[in-house]
């Protein structure tokens, strides 16, 4: 195993608006202008180093969307890999199982879904208090091992208006 890991929890960008026009809320896609500041969160985080070697995402559209347009930023494009525990509603044991299964990559991005995303990173770093990721925000938790063995560090947590800044 590599250790340690490099976890980095991702919200879905701006979406449409759930409604009439998208009564399968699994297929309510990214707003061109959610891909767009997107483009723009993933420049910030090339600027800050960062880089991944495996992208994975809940099943619905927004969030495969979301991980498309952050893995099509970078040179060497890290694999997506759809994951049902990602999805809204999923267990925090589930996505460990998942997790789990990428033990030989130490540089892992999760694409998801409140209020899930915020509970599983706040687990993951040690905190009883859901994190509130707001749409396209971005933390790094480090975590030793996989299963996590305890409580992880939280690196960073910024905000997608403070990535797209970076991005310039």
């Amino acid at each position: 195993m590599p250790g340690p890991y490099e976890i980095y929890v991702i919200r879905h960008g701006v979406a449409e608006e759930r409604g009439e026009a998208w009564p399968d809320d699994t297929k309510r896609p990214l707003t061109p202008e959610g891909i767009s500041r997107l483009r723009k969160v993933a420049r910030g985080l090339i600027n800050l180093g960062v880089s991944f070697e495996v992208v994975l995402t809940s099943p619905l559209v927004r969030a495969k969307q979301t991980a498309d347009a952050i893995a099509g930023a970078f040179d060497a494009r890290p694999p997506i890999v759809t994951i049902d525990s990602l999805s809204p509603g999923s267990s925090y044991a589930s996505l460990l199982l998942d997790l789990e299964k990428q033990s030989r990559r130490s540089r892992i991005a999760l694409v998801g879904h409140e209020p899930g995303l915020g509970e599983f990173a706040a687990r993951l770093a040690g905190s009883r208090h859901p994190f509130e990721f707001k749409k396209g925000a971005v933390c790094r938790v480090d975590i030793e091992t996989l299963p996590p063995a305890g409580s992880g560090a939280l690196r960073w947590f910024l905000t997608p208006k403070i990535l797209r800044a970076i991005k310039r």
